[in-house]
């Protein structure tokens, strides 16, 4: 397991923190829901970055919100309010407190990833069978729920067969699971095509409210749970240009950073220009999607 190091959460008057993942911290307030609030940090290789991307949080905020309010005849959603207190206004939300399901929803509807590295090995992905001839890139015959089992902190997750799901969840909310996961995909692939981005994959997470009634939360279709890819530029056979952090990952891993991601020791400081460019990347991504200037 990686050394995360994440930054200790800031403190919020009348709110109780909870948990720090690689990029949310969560906090209880008073009425007993939850203040989910979206830092500016940033994750690559299992580290978190010592250095942070200005107005992430936000951006993934804003976009989640945007995109929840295009699914919500779909599926209903976790977020109560978006009043929150003044420090950390337009990066947080109100939400429910939901018992969530353990299982990270992905829906593929290209290969890329550890989808692709599964399929090399095996010629499948989470136990479904794929085409022979497929490469980096290529678009399926039909989109595919992959689902992975959610790791500890710093680990990966794994990829798991739709059986798994089952034994882990059982049968009813494993259908239900996918069925949502590749409605929740459809309507989002059609919308991000039509303003020239393709939708690669997503992965999605769901709680169950006391009632039973199944919840989209957590983040929803950012760079930082979807790949987003421009379409115009969009080549099978390749890695293909993204709207995410892969700006990060491939200066990480080229010579000019001096890390060596084997020896284990946390990656350097990312240089101003990376810095801008992821920032530019997500303001990108966020302006084409919603059609609203950040």
């Amino acid at each position: 397991m990686a050394n995360l190091n994440i930054p200790d959460a800031p403190v919020i008057d009348g709110a109780t923190h909870l948990h720090s993942g690689k990029v949310r911290d969560l906090y209880e307030i008073p009425a007993g829901d939850l203040l989910m609030v979206a830092s500016d940090r940033i994750s690559a290789f299992d580290f978190v970055l010592d250095t942070s991307i200005p107005d992430k949080g936000e951006i993934l905020t804003r976009m989640s919100l945007w995109w929840f309010g295009r699914l919500d005849d779909l599926v209903p959603n976790h977020v109560i309010s978006t009043d929150v207190p003044d420090s950390v206004r337009g990066r947080a939300v109100i939400c429910e407190r939901l018992t969530m399901f353990p299982v990270e929803c992905v829906a593929r509807g290209y290969l890329t990833g550890s989808g692709l590295l599964d399929y090399r090995a095996s010629g499948e992905v989470c136990g479904i069978a794929l085409p022979a001839g497929l490469e980096d890139g290529s678009r399926l015959p039909q989109p595919v729920f992959t689902p992975a089992a959610k790791a500890a902190l710093g680990d990966h997750d794994e990829n798991v067969s739709y059986d798994d799901v089952v034994r882990e969840v059982g049968a009813d909310s494993a259908a239900e699971l996918r069925d949502l996961t590749m409605r929740v995909y459809a309507r989002a692939e059609q919308i991000a095509r039509e303003r020239g981005i393709i939708l690669a994959d997503t992965k999605l997470e769901f709680g169950a409210r006391a009632d039973g009634t199944t919840v989209l939360a957590d983040e929803v279709l950012t760079p930082d749970s979807s790949r987003f890819w421009p379409a115009a530029d969009w080549q099978s056979g390749r890695a293909q240009a993204s709207y995410d952090k892969q700006i990060v990952r491939n200066w990480l891993l080229s010579p000019e950073s001096g890390w060596d991601r084997s020896t284990g020791t946390p990656p350097p400081p990312l240089p101003d220009e990376i810095v801008d460019r992821t920032r530019a990347r997500y303001v990108e991504a966020y302006e084409l999607l919603t059609g609203e200037s950040f």
